[in-house]
């Protein structure tokens, strides 16, 4: 292997969404340190942390009909019965519903958790409240896609935070998606919640970390004995 191919395979892609925010960063370090050299310091440290926000690794999904995976980076804040946002069109009755909390230190591409068509692609704006509170789901900014999965229909809600203030999912009504696949990102903290359909058993904890497309937070039947085909993406 050449060394330019083993700089390339140790470096993490970095998404196209954050070329311009990386170069800001850039640009403030360097014209801060003609200001005062210790702020170019201060500055390089910045556009590296914000160069690792943007980062978009490979991931290893295990694809498989009876999975759903997570859709983000980050720790289970939440597990529960709880309404579904009006715009999902699931009604009014409590669904299970897992919510992943991402910091500003997590990786902020999301993951389709299941594959199928998208249904529904909406935009709410609201406020930017704290997004580990309850209240986050009701009043903050969000957008929800509802995918028809294998076992019926899953609804994710990116959900922006106090420091998140964008957004993005590039998916579509009536797109479809494959499990693991990117479909949006969010900037700068936030959290994504996954209302699961009937049938399907969580299979994560308060807590515990995941990694987008590659943890499986729940699962329909009997998958314990089950090897899913691993696809990376």
């Amino acid at each position: 292997m050449s060394i330019s191919n083993s700089i390339r395979d140790a470096m993490v892609p970095i998404h196209k969404e954050g070329y311009r925010f990386i170069a800001i960063f850039a640009v403030i370090s360097i014209v801060l340190g003609f200001v005062w050299q210790p702020l170019f310091w201060i500055g390089l440290i910045l556009t590296i942390w914000c160069t690792l926000f943007f980062r978009d690794p490979l991931r290893v999904v295990p694809v498989s009909d009876d999975l759903i995976v997570s859709p983000a980076d980050g720790v289970i804040s939440s597990i529960g019965l709880f309404t579904p946002p009006a715009e999902l069109d699931l009604g009014d009755e409590p669904r299970m519903r897992i919510t992943v909390f991402m910091n500003v230190f997590n990786c902020h591409v999301n993951r389709a958790p299941v594959r199928g068509e998208v249904l529904i692609s909406k935009h709410r704006p609201g406020a930017f409240l704290s997004a580990d509170l309850d209240k986050a789901s009701e009043d903050n900014e969000r957008h929800s896609i509802l995918i028809d999965g294998p076992h019926g229909p899953v609804g994710t809600v990116q959900i922006a935070g106090l420091v998140a203030r964008r957004i993005l999912c590039w998916t579509k009504q009536l797109d479809a998606l494959g499990q693991g696949e990117r479909f949006g990102l969010i900037r700068f903290g936030s959290r994504v919640d996954v209302f699961l359909p009937e049938g399907a058993t969580p299979r994560v904890s308060l807590g515990q970390s995941m990694i987008a497309g590659e943890t499986i937070i729940a699962a329909h039947n009997d998958v314990a004995h089950s090897s899913p085909t691993p696809r990376s993406i």
